[in-house]
């Protein structure tokens, strides 16, 4: 008989909310029973109860974990500044964690969250939707079948929209792109990175305190460049007002393969060593669930954050780690700081990164 997962959900109404539908998923999963939802905000608890079908509604999360023991816990809200305590709590009363991105605020507490749940055997998935998409593994294959040939560089861009881009779109969109990079290209062994705001190589004096709980930000204007393990580079920008291409690009030495924002989103792919059609006459190809040239069939009901809750619940029956795991968002979060961190240095940075503090809070002038 299959087991009933027990969940609990953790939203903060007006901070972020429930996050991009980590509170309704649990209702579209056979295996899962949402017995209780958290809110802060304490007009809020009725609808949530309503929208989740949760048998009870607390104000305090912790009493929530303490009270009703659930085996998975939602931490739904974009806000960041209270992810680190929310998975520390769940984790240490042995619950599993399904979270919004980003991860947290800096590499100590990432740090924390690995080394804690590596200790408690617990499973994390956050909710880096890309990773889920068919056309990702479909990709990966043409990749290894050499349909683009040598894989030459990665090129990613953020969001770019007239409020967010730069620092905050790094952190709150970019993070997407990043994550995606590691997928064709493994981790990252160094970062080059300058910061801009306003034209001007950003300094102290230009760190304020970020929206949605970030904490310490900057830059309006970011272009960072990464090494990877397998020798490709990759490269990531956002020049706030300038969107939007977000989405991340492959180019090979006989092709090109491009990705959307988003899930199940048409991917492309373009078999051309000049990755100009216009020189060569080829064509992009369109890239569904089915394969290249094909039309989309998938039911599109069921969005990423289905397809990682059930991945969360197989990775742990079978204590593997989930597709986007702990260690991928810790990995994501050192993308971003190593971007600060390189520009506070003046040049490329190893990584893992020494500094595991926020660069931001150490800049001199």
């Amino acid at each position: 008989m299959a087991r009933t997962y027990r969940v609990g959900i953790i939203g903060r109404t007006g901070k972020g909310n429930y996050g991009h539908g980590l509170d309704v998923v649990w209702k579209g999963v056979q295996q899962c029973q949402v017995v209780a939802v958290a809110d802060d905000n304490k007009s809020a608890l009725p609808g949530a109860m309503t929208r989740t079908g949760a048998k009870k509604a607390y104000v305090d999360y912790r009493e929530m974990l303490e009270k009703e023991k659930p085996d998975i816990v939602s931490i739904s809200q974009r806000w960041l500044d209270r992810h680190h305590e929310m998975v520390m709590a769940a984790v240490e009363l042995g619950c599993h964690v399904y979270m919004e991105k980003p991860f947290v605020r800096d590499l100590v507490q990432a740090d924390e969250i690995v080394k804690a749940c590596e200790m408690k055997h617990i499973k994390l998935a956050i909710a880096h939707g890309n990773r889920y998409s068919p056309q990702v593994a479909i990709a990966r294959k043409l990749i290894a079948d050499g349909q683009i040939g040598q894989v030459l560089e990665l090129r990613a861009r953020g969001k770019e929209d007239a409020r967010r881009g730069g620092g905050e779109d790094l952190w709150v969109l970019g993070t997407h792109m990043l994550d995606l990079m590691r997928v064709f290209a493994g981790d990252v062994t160094s970062c080059y990175a300058r910061c801009f705001e306003k034209g001007q190589p950003v300094n102290k004096s230009h760190v304020y305190n970020g929206n949605e709980g970030i904490g310490p930000l900057a830059a309006d204007t970011i272009d960072a460049m990464y090494r990877f393990k397998n020798g490709v580079t990759g490269y990531f920008s956002s020049h706030r007002g300038h969107g939007n291409r977000f989405g991340l690009k492959v180019f090979g030495s006989k092709g090109v393969l491009e990705f959307q924002s988003g899930y199940l989103k048409t991917a492309w792919l373009l078999k051309d060593p000049a990755w100009s059609p216009g020189r060569t006459g080829a064509k992009w190809l369109p890239i569904s669930s089915n394969g290249v040239g094909k039309a989309e069939t998938r039911d599109t009901k069921h969005g990423s954050n289905h397809a990682a809750v059930l991945d969360l619940i197989e990775a742990i029956e079978k204590d593997r780690q989930p597709v986007s795991g702990v260690y991928d968002a810790r990995a994501a979060t050192e993308m971003i700081a190593s971007v600060f961190e390189s520009h506070r240095q003046g040049g490329p940075v190893a990584v893992p990164l020494k500094n595991r503090r926020n660069p931001l809070t150490l800049l001199k002038s």
